[in-house]
């Protein structure tokens, strides 16, 4: 594959790298710019990003050789991971795609010049990636897999570079349909996000878990597993972890919920200190309404989780919005307890905020509506596009919108705007 250039500078991927002092949390120095990625199928494009003005302005696209799942920076911020399949939900309404499944993960460096180009050989996956993060030194990589559920670890090489993967010495309790996996703040244990699945009507409800592995040198050992209710009615979706304090804060995807956990012991307690709906009318869901990401603000003092509705019915042949919340919730975190308080829902003008992020200043937060969808009005019916909303952060975490970018995507052809990620310029 032929690297593409991007103007980007050492970066920074919020998503990714989250630490943790003694200290009160801060945030890095103000900057007025930094770049935000928005993934459409396999096309990867850079956005600068103005802080201070809430602005993008597009620059280059670099071609992966099938659609971006995720993508996360090293540590160091000269090398980015980008993980991709030709399987999966990425691909929307055209399913998956016909040929053999082919999965990996390209490494990029970042030149002082701001170049990013290949570094090395993709490393082929055995299955699709849903999502990939390092551990805190940056000494390795860490990939998720949802079918069949799964968590692999890869030396990162000093170059950047992707080496050899690190085997476990005992096989591992993955769950069913792993989702995200992310590395507690000591660097030694891991947690992998498994969602189960909900029932059908022709099969039964599948269990969801947090999962816990010791973490020694890469290698993974089993820990314990945490099941409220034995799994059920806990469909756990994405985690982050509080920038100063021993909290866990957890999407439950089809619950439509927020939870807290306390970190003790290099794991997580057994049941939630607390869990709050993220909808602000919880009393009228209509079909399809689940959660998406969470993010922690770099202050500690709010934590921001992605509602998100794209359920259609038929009208005279279209496929027309069925209603619902397409949303930012945004809670305040009491700094005593780590008890959430919803405080605002931000209309994110568009449909289904799979992914968003937050500016490394804590200024900005983007989202990215993965789909354009019919919807009827006054004037008898419009179709929202895809595309990038922007909002700038209050003191008080509140978010007010700015504008959004309307983005081209082809849903049929499984090119949806399936993920993003910030980097900030410094």
């Amino acid at each position: 594959m032929k690297g593409t250039s991007l103007a980007t500078v050492a970066l920074a991927l919020l998503i990714s790298i989250h630490a943790t002092t003694s200290a009160q949390p801060s945030v890095k120095p103000a900057s007025s710019a930094a770049v935000v990625y928005a993934a459409v199928g396999p096309h990867l494009t850079q956005y600068d990003l103005d802080v201070s003005r809430a602005s993008l302005e597009k620059r280059n696209t670099v071609t992966l050789p099938a659609n971006v799942q995720e993508a996360v920076m090293h540590p160091s911020g000269r090398h980015l991971y980008v993980a991709w399949s030709n399987r999966g939900a990425s691909y929307g309404a055209g399913g998956a795609a016909a040929h053999e499944g082919r999965h990996g993960v390209t490494a990029f460096s970042v030149s002082a010049s701001g170049m990013l180009a290949a570094s090395g050989s993709s490393i082929m996956l055995r299955s699709r990636p849903i999502h990939v993060t390092t551990d805190i030194t940056g000494a390795h990589l860490l990939v998720a897999y949802n079918d069949p559920s799964g968590v692999s670890v890869h030396h990162i090489q000093g170059d950047g570079t992707i080496g050899a993967e690190v085997q476990p010495q005992s096989p591992l309790d993955s769950g069913i349909y792993a989702h995200h996996v992310r590395v507690l703040p000591s660097n030694k244990a891991v947690v992998l996000v498994t969602r189960g699945n909900g029932p059908t009507a022709s099969t039964p409800e599948d269990p969801g878990a947090l999962k816990v592995f010791t973490f020694e040198s890469g290698v993974l050992r089993n820990k314990g597993s945490i099941a409220p209710a034995g799994g059920y009615g806990f469909q756990a979706r994405h985690i982050d972890f509080h920038p100063s304090k021993p909290w866990a804060f957890l999407t439950l995807e089809r619950q439509n919920r927020i939870s807290v956990f306390r970190i003790e012991n290099d794991s997580l307690g057994s049941a939630p200190l607390f869990s709050k709906t993220t909808l602000a009318a919880p009393d009228n869901i209509r079909a399809g309404q689940t959660t998406s990401t969470i993010h922690v603000h770099p202050n500690g003092r709010s934590v921001y989780v992605g509602n998100r509705a794209s359920a259609t019915t038929d009208v005279q042949g279209t496929a027309v919005s069925v209603g619902g919340e397409n949303t930012i919730a945004v809670f305040s975190i009491d700094q005593r307890t780590g008890e959430p308080t919803l405080i605002q829902t931000a209309d994110t003008r568009g449909f289904h905020p799979r992914t968003f992020a937050i500016d490394s200043s804590g200024r900005v937060l983007v989202v990215g509506n993965l789909t354009p969808l019919a919807v009827r009005d006054e004037h008898g019916g419009r179709t929202v596009p895809a595309g990038l909303s922007v909002f700038t952060i209050g003191n008080d975490g509140k978010l007010s919108f700015a504008r959004k970018y309307d983005i081209e995507v082809d849903q049929a052809a499984g090119r949806s705007l399936f993920w993003i990620g910030m980097a900030s310029l410094h």
